[in-house]
């Protein structure tokens, strides 16, 4: 979904004839939409898939659609730099970004999110998951966020303290 369409809600449609809203319910025609719509998606994907690099092209791109967001660099993953934990089957992902004066620390675990931001304080934060609809977080004052859903996929972090913007590299989840 564009982010000029953030503020429609998905779920409140309104009668063009009386102007009254109605919640989750949809019409005939914007059913068919969405059927036909994803199946031309599913035939796209079967018939003429995108290549692998070119969809990572696409997806780092995106990440810099906040052209003055500041690119916050991978600086440790556990998954290559972590030394592994006897007894622990499926340890939680500890990951590390930086851009200048911030640090995003984040785990990343079966539950979901649990993340700080350095230096402490409040912040929006927006799990990026491609062309799909993002999940949006809040940071506290002491700069810890939550998320109870695990990103699938190809993900970023893109955070709004006050006046400036970070946007962290892409990783699969």
């Amino acid at each position: 979904m564009s982010d000029l369409n953030d503020d429609f809600d998905d779920d409140e449609r309104t009668d063009e004839r009386t102007g009254d809203r109605s919640e989750g319910t949809f019409t005939d025609d914007e059913l068919a939409t969405g059927l036909l719509e994803e199946e031309l998606r599913q035939a796209a994907a079967i018939l003429d898939p995108v290549p692998a690099e070119l969809r990572r092209i696409a997806v780092d791109a995106f990440a810099l659609h906040d052209l003055d967001a500041r690119v916050a660099e991978l600086t440790f993953d556990s998954l290559v730099d972590g030394i592994p934990v006897r007894g622990e089957s499926d340890p939680p992902r500890m990951l590390t970004f930086r851009a200048d004066g911030v640090t995003v620390d984040v785990e990343v675990t079966a539950d979901g999110l649990i993340g700080q931001l350095l230096p402490p304080g409040p912040a929006g934060i927006e799990v990026l998951s491609g062309p799909r609809s993002h999940a949006r977080l809040t940071a506290d004052d002491m700069g810890r966020f939550t998320g109870e859903a695990p990103p699938t996929g190809p993900f970023a972090l893109r955070l709004r303290t006050g006046r400036e913007v970070v946007v962290t590299e892409w990783l699969r989840a």
